[in-house]
C-alpha cells in the first residue's frame, strides 16, 4: 500500500468550549487540487452542537460517524491544509484514541478515498513515554504455573524430562487427552519444543491417569517422582488441565531454565475457585475472523478459563447467519459511505462486512468443546438493535418519530420494539436456529442499555402499555423479557442477561444468571433479589478500559483507569454477606470492541489482564501473589 493522498490530524485543547475542543488539520498529499468535497471521521467523542464548529459546515451525525463541508469555495492545492476547529463535544477527550479513528472524504464525483489519521495529540502537552505496567516480578517457588494452583509441596529439579509421555496401559481417552493439549500447545507456541510425545522415550518421563471419584470434575493432583509422574482427577476437564499444568511447567523450565524449573518430587492438588469463568468477546464493532476465536478459545483453555462468551449482535452489525433472515448478514453487516450502515469505529471508504455462518457456528463451537470451554451466544436485545432494524425495518413501528430517543452511544430508535407482533415471530424463528447451533444450557440475551424513552413515542407501544396496565420504559422492557424467557424456557435454555435485565420488574430469578458490569454492588443486589451473578464489572474487568492516566494510553475511559495491578488485586466477592456468596458463580474478562483497531490494541490491552482475571477465577484468594504473576506473565501466548 502507498502513502494516502490526504491526512488529518487533530489536537485537543481543554479550552474552548464545555468539553473542550478539537483542532483538525487536513493535509493534501496528493498531486492534484482538492475542491467540492465533504469530510468524513468517525470518533467516540461525538459532536452534539452541530453550531459549534469554526471553518467547517457540520452536515450530518450517526452515532459515531461524523461528515462536515470546508467552506463555501474552499479549494486545497497540492500541498496545501485545512484547518477547523469542533467545540460542541460530548464529553472531554482524555486518551489519545479519543480523537478520529478513520476518515475519509467525498470527492465532487461521489466516490470517497481513504484519509490516514493520527493518535490525538493534547495540546500544549509533552508526550511522556508510557508508564511500567508490569514490575520484573519475583518468584517464590520457580515454577511456570498459571493460574496458580490451589496447592503446591514440590521439590525442583536441577533438570527437566526431555518429553512427558502416556505410560503404558494408558486408556485411548487418556492418550487423546494428550494429543488434545499437545495441539493446543503446538497451536499456540508453534516454535517451541513439543512438551507431550505418544510414544515412550528413554529421556521422557510416563504419566500415569487415574480418574479419581473423590474429586470435583474440574481438579486434578499431579504426583511427581523421579521416574513417573502420577495425574489423579475428577473429569475429562481435570484432566486436560493437569496435562495443561505440565506443559506450562515444562515450557518455562525448557525456555527460561534461569528462572522456572521443573518439580522432580512432589504434588500438586488443584481445582477453581468459581465455576464460571468467563470471556466475552464483542465482534459487532470489530469483526474477528473465525482463526482468530478458535485462537483465543485456545489461550482460554490455556489459562483454564471455561466460558465464551460470544457478544454477536450489537448497533454495529448483526454476525451470525440466521438462514430464515438472510438480510441479518447482508444488510445488516455491511458498513460503508454508500451502505445503509454507516462507517463507524475505524471504517473508511471502502465497505466492510463479515459474518459466522452457522458451519463456522458449529465449528468454533466444536473446537471449544474439545477443550471444555463452553460457548455462551449472545443477541443483544431490545436495545443495541440499529443493525437488526436496518436490516428488517419491518420491526420498527412506522408511525414512531425516527429520532424520539437516543442510546447512550448516540444511536437513533435503536430498541426493538416490544409492541410490533412481528418481534416475536422474528425472534421465536431466530432462537429456533440458535440452539440447534449451541449446546449451552445458557443464552444471552443482553437487556444492557436501553435508553429511558424508548418506545414512549410509538402509538403502539402505548396502545400496549395501557392494555397491559403498565407505564415507562423499563416496564415495558420487564414485559418483554418475560416473554423471550419463556420462549428460552420453551425450548429448554436458561435466560443469560446484563445487570439491566432486573430493571423494571425484571423477570424471574430462578433459572436466570445476569452480569454485574455497571459496578460491583449492582451484583450483590442482584443476589439480593434472587439471581445467580457472574461478576464483570468495569471499573476492574473491561479490558478495553485504559491501563494509565497518561494521555497516550489507548482504550476506553468512562469506568476509571484500569491498571494490571489494579484487575490482579480486585476480589469480585467484595462486601457479599456469607449468605448471598453462593448466588455468585464467578467471574468474566469482557473485551469491547471500539478500540481494539488493530492487533497490536488488542494484545496492549488484553495482556495481562485476561491472564490476571483467570487467575482470580482459579487461585484461592490467600494464594494469590500479585510480584509472582508478574514475572511469569510474560510467557503468556497472545492472539
Amino acid at each position: 500500500m502507498g502513502t494516502a493522498p490526504y491526512r488529518l490530524e487533530s489536537t485537543w485543547q481543554p479550552d474552548g468550549g464545555p468539553n473542550g475542543r478539537f483542532t483538525f488539520t487536513l493535509f493534501n498529499l496528493s498531486d492534484r487540487q482538492l475542491s467540492n468535497f465533504k469530510l468524513v471521521y468517525t470518533s467516540l467523542t461525538r459532536v452534539i452542537d452541530p453550531k459549534a464548529c469554526d471553518n467547517a459546515t457540520f452536515l450530518r451525525r450517526n452515532a459515531n460517524f461524523h461528515e462536515f463541508a470546508p467552506p463555501s469555495g474552499l479549494s486545497l492545492d497540492a500541498g496545501d491544509s485545512w484547518i477547523f476547529t469542533v467545540s460542541g463535544l460530548h464529553r472531554p477527550a482524555r486518551h489519545c484514541t479519543d480523537g478520529a479513528k478513520s476518515a475519509y472524504v467525498t470527492l465532487a464525483d461521489g466516490s470517497h478515498v481513504d484519509v490516514a489519521v493520527s493518535d490525538l495529540l493534547l495540546e500544549g502537552s509533552v508526550n511522556e513515554p508510557p508508564p511500567v505496567l508490569l514490575p520484573k516480578g519475583e518468584l517464590d517457588l520457580p515454577f511456570a504455573l498459571q493460574p496458580w494452583p490451589a496447592e503446591i509441596d514440590a521439590t525442583a529439579g536441577d533438570g527437566f524430562p526431555v518429553v512427558l509421555y502416556p505410560a503404558d496401559g494408558s486408556s485411548v481417552d487418556d492418550i487423546r487427552a494428550v494429543a488434545t493439549v499437545l495441539a493446543l500447545f503446538h497451536r499456540l507456541f508453534d516454535g517451541s519444543h513439543a512438551p507431550f510425545n505418544l510414544a515412550p522415550s528413554p529421556q521422557g518421563r510416563a504419566l500415569r491417569f487415574v480418574a479419581d471419584n473423590g474429586l470435583a470434575k474440574e481438579a486434578y493432583r499431579l504426583e511427581f517422582t523421579t521416574s513417573a509422574i502420577t495425574i489423579r482427577h475428577g473429569g475429562s476437564a481435570g484432566r486436560q488441565y493437569a496435562l495443561t499444568s505440565l506443559a506450562q511447567l515444562l515450557q518455562g523450565a525448557r525456555g527460561t531454565p534461569e528462572t522456572f524449573r521443573f518439580p522432580e518430587t512432589g504434588t500438586i492438588a488443584d481445582q477453581p475457585r468459581y465455576g464460571w469463568r468467563g470471556c466475552h468477546l464483542d465482534v459487532s464493532r470489530q469483526f474477528y475472523p473465525s482463526a482468530d476465536i478458535k485462537r483465543l478459545i485456545d489461550i482460554l483453555a490455556w489459562f483454564k478459563l471455561n466460558i465464551f462468551h460470544w457478544h454477536l449482535t450489537d448497533d454495529e452489525a448483526w454476525r451470525l447467519e440466521i438462514k430464515a433472515y438472510p438480510e441479518l448478514t447482508t444488510t445488516g453487516v455491511l458498513r460503508g459511505p454508500d451502505e445503509p450502515l454507516l462507517p463507524q469505529l475505524g471504517n473508511g471508504a471502502q465497505p466492510v462486512g463479515g459474518f459466522y455462518s452457522q458451519d463456522d457456528a458449529r465449528d468454533i463451537v466444536s473446537h471449544a468443546t474439545s477443550l471444555s470451554v463452553e460457548v455462551i451466544p449472545e443477541i443483544d436485545i431490545p436495545g443495541h438493535s440499529s443493525a437488526t432494524l436496518t436490516a428488517l425495518p419491518e420491526l420498527s413501528d412506522g408511525q414512531e418519530a425516527p429520532d424520539s430517543y437516543h442510546s447512550v452511544q448516540g444511536y437513533p430508535n435503536n430498541a426493538l420494539n416490544p409492541a410490533v407482533p412481528f418481534t416475536y415471530e422474528f425472534l421465536e424463528k431466530v432462537l429456533d436456529e440458535m440452539v440447534e447451533l449451541f449446546p449451552s444450557s445458557y443464552l444471552h440475551i443482553g437487556g444492557d442499555e436501553v435508553a429511558n424513552g424508548s418506545w414512549l413515542a410509538s402509538p403502539l407501544a402505548k396502545k400496549l402499555m395501557e392494555q397491559e396496565g403498565i407505564s415507562g420504559t423499563f416496564a415495558l422492557q420487564s414485559f418483554f423479557l418475560k416473554r423471550i424467557k419463556d420462549m428460552l424456557t420453551a425450548r429448554g435454555r436458561k435466560l443469560a442477561g446484563w445487570n439491566e435485565v432486573a430493571h423494571g420488574g425484571g423477570v424471574a430469578a430462578e433459572g436466570t444468571l445476569l452480569m454485574a458490569w455497571e459496578n460491583p454492588q449492582v451484583g450483590i443486589e442482584l443476589a439480593r433479589q434472587g439471581y445467580e451473578v457472574v461478576m464483570t464489572p468495569g471499573q476492574a474487568y473491561y479490558l478495553d478500559m485504559v491501563q494509565a492516566e497518561a494521555f497516550q494510553e489507548p482504550g476506553a475511559s468512562w469506568a476509571g483507569t484500569v491498571p494490571p495491578a489494579h484487575t490482579y488485586a480486585y476480589e469480585a466477592e467484595g462486601d457479599f454477606p456469607e449468605d448471598l456468596k453462593d448466588r455468585m458463580k464467578g467471574v468474566q474478562a469482557c473485551i469491547w470492541s471500539e478500540h481494539y483497531l488493530s492487533r497490536a490494541y488488542f494484545n496492549r490491552l488484553v495482556f495481562p489482564r485476561l491472564p490476571a482475571i483467570a487467575e482470580a477465577a482459579w487461585t484461592p484468594k490467600a494464594k494469590k501473589n500479585w510480584q509472582r504473576f508478574a514475572a511469569i506473565v510474560p510467557l503468556s501466548p497472545k492472539l
